[in-house]
């Protein structure tokens, strides 16, 4: 059978698959570019060259296609090239690597989310919650209980003294509630309240006689080893003989207490007579020598010479 015959029977290909195909030749056969393209009927030669090759192989192309084909190869029509860089094709890469970094940075992003959330959680949030309330507490609650504790206690206080300690604590909550000082304030309502349980109270003050326990005890001064102070121990007691603790200052150091019990110096004449009274029987039947009265802070003294007082001994 004839090449012509062979060449017959074979599909027809269409003229961009062969223009393609011719490209593909030239550019395989870099000898034939470089002999024919050089020459001065280059195209013309090269043409020829063509026809030789598809005929051994048994393909008929027409000149059309083989001209085609040379000048697609001139322009580079069919040649790949690579696109240049920028950010477009440096997205593009990063998405077309996403299966590599996508699960790392889900992890990543993840933990970030999650180290936010305890952070949110359990520490910003409470702390900002509890900035809250605190401003809240100083603008607001802070201010009207010191304002209520304040009537409260004044409305009982009958003595300068304890009208005094009433002004002094409330004095002291404004400016801490101003200056942000909750805490000062706070305690501020605390002894304002404290101020009003006592002064409600109308308490007797006995002499204390119980076993086991001083009813008097006599000092000698450091500065002075002649001389002797004389102090009855007493205590304040309500009408069914309960005890309750009184804000009392020692002479000896300043110090100011709220005790049960105290050392109230007297003479020395008196101090003998409940010794006395106590010597018989182990029982004082002369025991009450003051009172609380209800509108004060202070006890007062039925002793004549009665003064200072002492929290140890």
């Amino acid at each position: 059978m004839s090449a012509t015959a062979l060449a017959e029977k074979k599909p027809e290909l269409d003229d961009v698959m062969l223009a393609m195909d011719v490209v593909d030749t030239l550019r395989h056969r870099e000898r034939v570019v470089d002999m024919e393209l050089g020459a001065e009927a280059r195209e013309a030669a090269l043409l020829d060259r063509l026809r030789d090759i598809y005929k051994a192989q048994g393909i008929e192309v027409p000149d059309r296609i083989l001209k085609d084909g040379v000048k697609a190869l001139e322009e580079k029509r069919f040649v790949y090239e690579p696109p240049k860089g920028g950010l477009a094709m440096s997205l593009a890469k990063f998405y077309v690597a996403r299966d590599r970094w996508m699960k790392p940075a889900g992890f990543v992003l993840g933990l970030a989310l999650f180290a936010t959330a305890v952070y949110e959680l359990g520490f910003a949030g409470p702390q900002q919650a509890a900035a809250e309330r605190t401003q809240i507490e100083l603008t607001q609650t802070l201010p009207a209980s010191l304002e209520s504790a304040h009537a409260a206690a004044l409305a009982l206080a009958e003595t300068d003294d304890a009208k005094a300690r009433v002004e002094t604590a409330y004095g002291d909550g404004v400016r801490a509630a101003q200056n942000k000082d909750a805490k000062t304030a706070r305690a501020a309502v605390a002894e304002l309240a404290t101020l009003k349980d006592d002064l409600a109270l109308d308490l007797t003050v006995r002499v204390v006689s119980r076993p086991g326990e001083y009813s008097g005890v006599f000092r000698i001064p450091d500065n002075v080893p002649d001389a002797r102070n004389y102090y009855l121990i007493v205590e304040a007691v309500d009408a069914r003989g309960r005890a309750h603790a009184l804000e009392i200052s020692s002479e000896e150091d300043q110090a100011t207490k709220r005790v049960e019990m105290w050392g109230v110096r007297v003479p020395e004449g008196v101090f003998n007579k409940v010794a006395a009274d106590k010597q018989d029987d182990q029982i004082i039947e002369d025991a009450v020598v003051g009172r609380k009265p209800k509108g004060a802070l202070a006890p007062d003294y039925d002793i004549d010479g009665a003064g200072g007082a002492i929290l140890e001994w």
